[in-house]
């Protein structure tokens, strides 16, 4: 019988030996993640750094629940009212590597945070709220095996005289022409950048297993292997998200997961693929039975897909993203049809899988992968029935049931008696509370365009 993955503490002898074997190191990066997939932490001189083994290290347990800056909002007085009190990151094992990108030798470690008195886990660690999703999969009989697809763009450092992000300039390209789709001239262009990365995800254990150049402009996609353990997936796509930047800093560019960061280009995803297998590894849904496992699934993630939308599109940006082409404004599916929301991708029966196209790049791993699972752990349980799937054509239109915009979605995520099943209210309030803080904060200002509008 399988059993979900039990996280272990990393220790002094473990890091003892990557010293042996790094000993030009000079300070460690004790990494937690926060629900916008940003890494916080301290940077620990080495000398110091055999203490977080010990003693773990404290800081402020609200980092976690910061908004897109790293600012607090308060909610239910989380960070103000409480007093701000620190929580304990502890480092995992297996998470020590190397910092290939940085300015002097350095190495890094995932940590989870706890509680600083008693040593719970902290309640809105979204790596918590994944592993319980989990938790609900697991004894329901369910054992998910996922992939994380990333899109992003590579920018100049400099912005332009409207402060807008340009193009990154490459080598032999020029920004006027839009390159095709699958472009291999677009991948050698930014040859550099993509073998530096495949490097340093060797180098740091990510299963990283190919790069495609996008439609857009400097758009590019690097996807990474199955594996069957959910939340080392999530904490992979965080990790390479960490180090497509810090690889594009260190050649002199830069790189944005924004869902949207120009108008007339296409908007960047993070693409979910989810199959289940049995206790022995072998893929359920393509077993005699798997079409109708497989249908189940579907139901579930539809039911959920429109609560969900505030995890999905989780800021202001994100929301444009579904104004472009292939991106989902429907509840569809369909069999290898990319303009639907979740994709049954051609394979064969070893590889058949359900691939879920909804949410942005900027979007939360953890949160994104807890509210997949949940959708299909409800569908599956349930037994619900989903609608046809769509033939031989692309979707015509939004559905006038689409929460479009990002304040209904968040009402939506908020009040919903699903989402309550497998988030609880507490933290789908708090996660609201924030997300709407961030965005009033960031309309308060004037908006260039308004002046033509308006004035």
């Amino acid at each position: 019988m399988r059993e979900q993955k039990t996280e272990t503490l990393a220790s002094v002898a473990d890091w003892l030996q990557f010293l042996k074997s790094n000993p030009d190191i000079e300070s460690l990066d004790t990494c937690v993640i926060d629900f916008n997939a940003n890494m916080s932490g301290k940077r620990l001189p080495v000398a110091d750094a055999k203490k977080l083994f010990e003693d773990g290290v404290q800081f402020s347990s609200c980092a976690l629940i910061a908004d897109s800056r790293g600012l607090g909002q308060g909610a239910l007085g989380l960070g103000k009212t409480d007093g701000d009190p620190d929580g304990t990151a502890w480092p995992l094992t297996g998470t020590i590597c190397r910092v290939p990108w940085a300015q002097t030798p350095t190495a890094q470690v995932l940590c989870k945070m706890t509680e600083a008195a008693g040593g719970a886990s902290m309640w809105h660690d979204p790596r918590v709220i994944l592993s319980r999703v989990l938790a609900d999969c697991y004894s329901a009989g369910l054992f998910p095996v996922v992939a994380c697809e990333l899109e992003f763009y590579l920018t100049d450092p400099q912005r332009d005289e409207h402060h807008r992000l340009q193009p990154a300039a490459l080598p032999g390209r020029s920004n006027a022409r839009r390159p095709a789709n699958l472009s291999l001239d677009a991948v050698e262009e930014a040859a550099e950048f993509l073998d530096a990365v495949n490097r340093a995800a060797s180098t740091q254990g990510l299963p990283v297993c190919g790069s495609v150049a996008e439609y857009g402009i400097g758009q590019y996609e690097v996807n990474l292997r199955h594996v069957d353990d959910p939340l080392l997936a999530a904490d992979q796509a965080v990790l390479l998200k960490r180090l497509i930047k810090g690889v594009a800093r260190s050649l002199g560019m830069d790189a944005t997961f924004m869902a949207k960061p120009y108008a007339d280009q296409p908007g960047s995803g993070l693409h979910i693929h989810t199959s289940l297998v049995d206790a022995d590894g072998h893929n359920r849904f393509g077993s005699p039975e798997g079409n109708s496992l497989l249908e189940h699934a579907v139901a579930g993630v539809q039911a959920l897909m429109y609560d969900s939308m505030g995890f999905f599109a989780p800021n202001f940006n994100a929301q444009r993203r579904y104004l472009g082409a292939f991106v989902p404004t429907s509840l569809d599916w369909a069999h290898n049809n990319r303009s639907v929301a979740f994709r049954v991708p051609v394979s064969n029966a070893d590889g058949r899988r359900l691939e879920h196209r909804v949410a942005g790049a900027d979007a939360s791993p953890h949160l994104t992968m807890a509210a997949v699972l949940a959708g299909v752990l409800h569908g599956i349980t349930h037994q619900l029935r989903p609608s046809k799937p769509l033939e031989g054509k692309s979707v015509k239109g939004t559905d006038p049931k689409f929460p479009g915009d990002l304040l209904m979605a968040l009402e939506r995520l908020e009040s919903s008696t699903l989402l309550k099943k497998y988030f609880s209210a507490k933290y789908l309030h708090v996660y609201a509370h924030v997300k709407r803080g961030e965005y009033h904060e960031l309309i308060e200002d004037v908006l260039v365009r308004e002046y033509d509008f308006y004035a």
